[in-house]
């Protein structure tokens, strides 16, 4: 019996200066934390209709087109500026000068979005289109402001994949499934690499994983003592390789704190947690939950994680 499930494609969503400072050790593109809660956030907002109380949004996948982060490099600079707005300006006497101020790395970015709907009949296609079209108007994603999307398509009156639609995917299909992974091209789809990080891990026999993200990661250059020149050396592993921010590891224990906001909510004080992710255009994958990123808590452990990898029975324990 064949598996049918449906997802949401939006494509070609621009959105203007989304946040690219991640952690306080990475720079670059919006962590999956921000893309995962710009899901969950659209999901509360589709569900506060009567006719969609049932839908929920489970996965998704991120499609990179187009990026431009807000960095400036001078001639004969070492390290990137990042651009700020510094704004507005404080009166000083009869002149203004510059507030003082944090630095926000921003970044500008277009990018599709393939999104897994459960709870969804045909009878409410016209509906959820319509709120979600609205939801996407005003809403943000990574802390930026969505300035254009491709319009949704009636899935009954259109079978095109280059505007935002509904998809109908049969798993066993293999055309319907290489439909909705061409629906992402061009461009990169940010994947999860944490089982090459745990093995660089072992191999070095290192206790310091972020020494073994290091040595993925890392450049070196060989110097060509004949003719004085430096040449850059390939990396052992292939691939664009990055370090991505997946969610958050508990520091201490759930309870409460002086002050806190919320008092009816428990606290605690969490930080990022950084592993080894990889940009792959769409076409290299044969199976769309490949692309699909996801929720997982490890209670035990304190972690609130999106995962993109299969997890193992003892994954995330140690």
């Amino acid at each position: 019996m064949s598996k049918s499930k449906m997802y949401l494609l939006l494509r070609q969503v621009k959105i203007h200066n989304a946040n690219a400072f991640s952690s306080p050790l990475t720079i670059g593109f919006p962590a999956m934390t921000a893309w995962l809660g710009a899901m969950h956030a659209l999901e509360r907002m589709l569900r506060r209709n009567e006719a969609l109380s049932g839908i929920r949004l489970k996965k998704l996948a991120v499609s990179c087109h187009d990026f431009n982060l807000q960095t400036y490099k001078g001639p004969g600079d070492y390290v990137n500026s990042v651009i700020i707005t510094s704004n507005p300006l404080r009166k000083k006497g009869a002149s203004f000068e510059r507030p003082p101020f944090i630095e926000e790395a921003r970044v500008h970015l277009t990018v599709s979005l393939l999104i897994e709907v459960d709870g969804l009949s045909s009878s409410n296609y016209s509906i959820f289109n319509e709120k979600t079209t609205k939801a996407l108007n005003w809403m943000k994603i990574a802390g930026g402001d969505i300035l254009a999307f491709s319009p949704i398509d009636d899935p009954i009156k259109s079978t095109s994949t280059r505007g935002s639609r509904i998809l109908l995917v049969d798993e066993d299909s293999e055309k319907d499934v290489r439909r909705a992974i061409r629906s992402l091209m061009p461009g990169y789809v940010l994947i999860e690499r944490r089982q090459l990080l745990k093995q660089r891990q072992e191999k070095l026999e290192a206790q310091d994983t972020l020494q073994a993200l290091l040595d993925l990661l890392a450049l070196h250059y060989e110097h060509d003592v004949e003719h004085d020149t430096w040449h850059l050396q390939p990396r052992q592993e292939q691939g664009w390789l990055v370090p991505i921010v997946t969610g958050f590891k508990g520091l201490t224990p759930l309870g409460h704190v002086a002050n806190q906001r919320d008092a009816s909510t428990l606290h605690r004080f969490a930080e990022p947690v950084l592993t080894l992710g990889e940009f792959k255009m769409p076409h290299h994958f044969q199976d769309i939950d490949q692309m699909m990123w996801h929720y997982h808590y490890n209670e035990r452990n304190g972690l609130y994680v999106c995962v993109n990898e299969q997890m193992e029975s003892n994954e995330g324990e140690d």
